[in-house]
């Protein structure tokens, strides 16, 4: 039941640019080159995502990308 009410929130930040655990702007995050035209973000809280650059859009990075 806590799992759906979080993972609308945390798909909205998302959508928004934002940090799903502290709330920082990605685009202020350290980013590195990953993967073809993708970017490998870690924000200030250590949460890593993958910017799909074509689309400009963010996601949350799995174990296996980590």
């Amino acid at each position: 039941m806590f799992k759906n009410v979080i993972a609308p929130i945390q798909a909205w930040l998302l959508s928004q640019g934002k940090c799903v655990g502290c709330g920082m702007p990605l685009s202020k995050a350290k980013s590195t080159p990953y993967k073809g035209n993708n970017k490998m973000v870690t924000c200030k809280c250590n949460r890593m995502y993958v910017l799909d650059t074509k689309a400009n859009k963010y996601r949350r990075a799995l174990l296996s990308e980590i």
